[in-house]
């Protein structure tokens, strides 16, 4: 069976997590796997090749696979792996979600929409207290936004998370707020063309923002 490869750097943390859960020294997993302390102090902190033999050894020694290890599990859907030991979860001020989610990415923005409600994964930058996306000129999206009414923004939600599946820790942002249409003159122009270039593709040429008014947020760790 091939286990393909991993970054060594993410092997190293679901090394050490898996060592945790267990309760384990590194003395401890050393001897189960048969190997140095040493050894496994250094695969916990550098990025290192892992003979197969060795890999199984270690899999066997902190009750679990090589594939676990290998995050050969990166394509099942994200939270699968079980929760963390005695999982805390524990809510984020204003400042700290605004600086998990500045440093954009892809995110979730939720309106009610002209058949119900919905929700669309988006490319975005946080740029002067505002989420921004692009989205396509007279789209669905675009018109839904609209609202019809004229000087009345649509309120819009914008949700962002992130999950460490070797940590089995994660956190969750979620921006409320008026979605208002950017006119050209009004693109931050600093930000070339807003610095988002849509995964979809296409003609996305129309701005939004939504205004970050109500923030809130929520961290889960295991202690």
């Amino acid at each position: 069976m091939s286990y393909g490869t991993a970054s060594p750097g993410d092997l190293g943390r679901r090394l050490a997590y898996h060592r945790r859960r267990l309760g384990l020294t590194r003395r401890q997993v050393a001897e189960r796997a048969g190997v140095v302390p040493g050894y496994v102090q250094y695969l916990e902190t550098y990025p290192s090749p892992l003979d197969e033999g060795v890999l199984l050894r270690l899999a066997a020694a902190l009750e679990t696979t090589a594939l676990e290890l290998l995050g050969g599990n990166a394509d099942r859907p994200p939270g699968q792996g079980g929760p963390a030991g005695r999982p805390v979860l524990r809510p984020l001020g204003r400042d700290e979600c605004l600086r998990l989610i500045a440093p954009g990415g892809v995110g979730r923005v939720a309106y009610a929409g002209s058949t119900g409600p919905a929700v669309f994964p988006v490319n975005y930058v946080f740029h002067g207290g505002a989420i921004v996306f692009r989205t396509r000129a007279g789209g669905p999206m675009d018109r839904d936004l609209r609202g019809g009414v004229a000087g009345v923004a649509v309120r819009a939600g914008f949700e962002v998370d992130r999950i460490d599946e070797a940590e089995r820790r994660g956190w969750s942002v979620l921006v409320q707020g008026p979605a208002q249409h950017l006119a050209p003159d009004e693109t931050p122009p600093q930000a070339a063309v807003l610095d988002v270039r849509p995964w979809a593709g296409g003609e996305r040429d129309q701005c939004i923002r939504i205004i970050a008014q109500e923030v809130s947020g929520r961290r889960i760790e295991g202690i």
